[in-house]
């Protein structure tokens, strides 16, 4: 069955996507939605250049969920993440299932909002987080259920990027429309993956943020402990030389795992003994996947609950951050 899809948001993250989506026989294009004429023709020339025809255009969100009703099955949006709660409450109301881009929203609120509506609605909504979607995660997160690793005792989280220089200038960098800076950007991909492995609410934590002249984030450092007991530190360096990595180090009981932010390598060790290195292919995942979900293939990976569980952290961490350190007690009764 072809999976007949919209855009929310042509920029450049959506149109290097299509150069993939647009040549699978399985995904049709059928229109998209921005505001720039620019994006939306850059947009529109990837899916012709990938031999697929180009899509509809509409100038914003709210005409193209009108205008193509019965016409379309979802929509991937990926509009600057100040815009993602709307985005995304607009879709699921409009009767689409969702492919939402990371961050899932801004705040707890937002997030809240969203479950209702997920709940209320029935639709399919993935946040197109590739750590979340990658296989090697996935994988992670069942072993440690079925007790192959012992118990957590802690968790070791980096990132870094020369990401003020990448985005110098853009919207990223601008906190009316990002909701933070390289922590919320690029961090969220490490922050997700925690919160994904973890498989436990954070419970109290402590931050600190430096902007480096700049009026969002650059490098933050977190202390945090988990309902489970286990310790967990995260940090993000978003000022440095060209390129970008992250490595995450979960300690067990039994067990030493170290992953990327993006579920792109694996290494395990159990009771001292080393299995070898794997790697997984990230580009595609995030439509596969949601593909797989939407057939009842799969098991939803990357849910909106666990986007509620990362909206908790980061609000604790801007609130911590706010206070220059302030311990947080976070609170998880409202679901």
């Amino acid at each position: 069955m072809v999976l007949r899809l919209g855009v929310i948001g042509a920029g450049l993250k959506a149109a290097d996507y299509a150069k993939g989506w647009a040549a699978m026989a399985d995904v049709k294009i059928v229109a998209t939605a921005e505001v720039s004429e620019v994006s939306r023709k850059r947009f529109a020339d990837t899916c012709e250049a990938a031999g697929a025809p180009r899509p509809a255009e509409y100038g914003n969100a709210e005409e193209m969920l009108a205008a193509m009703q019965g016409q379309m099955d979802a929509v991937y949006v990926s509009t600057p993440h100040v815009f993602h709660g709307a985005n995304a409450l607009a879709v699921v109301e409009a009767g689409f299932d969702l492919l939402l881009e990371k961050p899932m929203v801004t705040t707890v609120e937002e997030a809240l909002a969203l479950v209702e509506a997920e709940k209320r609605t029935g639709r399919t909504v993935v946040i197109a987080f590739q750590g979340g979607l990658s296989p090697l995660v996935h994988d992670t997160k069942n072993r440690a259920r079925r007790g192959d690793f012992g118990d957590l005792v802690s968790v070791n989280a980096s990132i870094w990027e020369g990401w003020a220089k990448n985005y110098a200038g853009q919207w990223k960098q601008n906190p009316a429309i990002s909701g933070g800076g390289f922590m919320f950007d690029t961090g969220a991909h490490m922050m997700n993956t925690v919160c994904v492995l973890a498989d436990a609410e954070f419970e109290r934590l402590s931050a600190y943020a430096n902007n480096r002249g700049l009026a969002v984030d650059l490098a933050t450092a977190v202390a945090a402990r988990l309902s489970n007991g286990a310790l967990v530190t995260f940090n993000a360096a978003g000022e440095g030389p060209p390129g970008c990595a992250s490595a995450i180090t979960f300690f067990y009981t039994k067990a030493i795992v170290r992953i990327d932010a993006w579920g792109g390598w694996r290494e395990v060790t159990i009771e001292g003994v080393a299995e070898p290195r794997e790697e997984n292919e990230i580009r595609d995942t995030p439509m596969q996947t949601f593909q797989a979900v939407r057939d009842g293939r799969l098991e939803n990976p990357s849910t909106v609950a666990n986007g509620l569980r990362f909206a908790r952290l980061w609000d604790a961490i801007k609130a911590s951050v706010a206070g220059d350190g302030t311990p947080i007690a976070i609170e998880v009764s409202q679901t």
